[in-house]
């Protein structure tokens, strides 16, 4: 949708507000690669460049894809396998905001392209601080297994990345945010980008063009979370008695 290098908070707010997120190249190959692939659509119009002449505005990219990978929360759910897990007692609890530039790092690490560059963080645990971003922690006794990050639009919730280091742990903190969310009276958890794993999760994908209207309707909404930890296993009962 636009190249800009501004990844100030109130610029990343502002984006999300209007259903952008950014992808920030990672070294110069990446940077030049984005010229190549897109100079073109840059001179007719059709991409705009945003920002200060000084900045390096192919540095950092901006999406909105259409259409787009939706979560209703109420249709969150885990695998059979999953369920089966924890009801056996699979030792696990979940928690809100407890780690999240943890959980963040934790995302960050091993992964190529690198996107969540050092700048894009500090500005994510700004927003954090802020009330605007959160994560959601999976823990095995006082290990952290696994978890996601996102940052909240009124009653949507945009899921910037997740990790685990257990079979499950992700999708588990995807279906705690999701209960967590619908208990704070959230519609929609926002998977960004389509794929094989968000579709397992159970996402639906809408038109571009629906997932916006419905940012703006909600953008100003505030709705705080439970943050006490519970036990995952409640995440294998029906959603009535969550």
């Amino acid at each position: 949708m636009a190249f800009c290098a501004d990844l100030s908070p109130a610029s990343l707010l502002a984006a999300y507000r209007a259903g952008l997120y950014p992808f920030p190249t990672s070294d110069d190959y990446a940077r030049v690669l984005n010229e190549v692939l897109y100079a073109d659509l840059v001179e007719e119009g059709r991409i705009p460049l945003v920002g200060e002449e000084s900045d390096d505005p192919y540095a950092v990219s901006w999406w909105s894809p259409d259409p787009r990978p939706v979560l209703p929360v109420s249709a969150a759910h885990l695998s059979r396998s999953l369920a089966r897990r924890l009801r056996n007692r699979l030792p696990w609890s979940t928690s809100l905001n407890q780690r999240f530039e943890q959980v963040v790092r934790e995302c960050r690490a091993d992964r190529n392209p690198l996107w969540l560059t050092e700048e894009l963080i500090a500005s994510l645990i700004r927003l954090h601080e802020l009330g605007h971003a959160h994560s959601v922690e999976v823990w095995e006794d006082s290990d952290l297994v696994g978890g996601v990050f996102g940052l909240q639009v009124g009653s949507v919730l945009s899921m910037d990345s997740m990790f685990f280091h257990r079979p499950g742990a992700s999708k588990v903190a995807v279906s705690d945010l999701a209960a967590r969310f619908a208990q704070a009276g959230g519609v929609l958890l926002d998977a960004q980008r389509d794929s094989p794993h968000v579709r397992d999760l159970g996402t639906l994908l809408v038109p571009r063009e629906q997932y916006v209207r419905h940012l703006r309707r909600t953008a100003r909404d505030i709705l705080p979370m439970p943050t006490a930890t519970l036990p995952a296993r409640r995440l294998a009962q029906p959603t009535g008695s969550r």
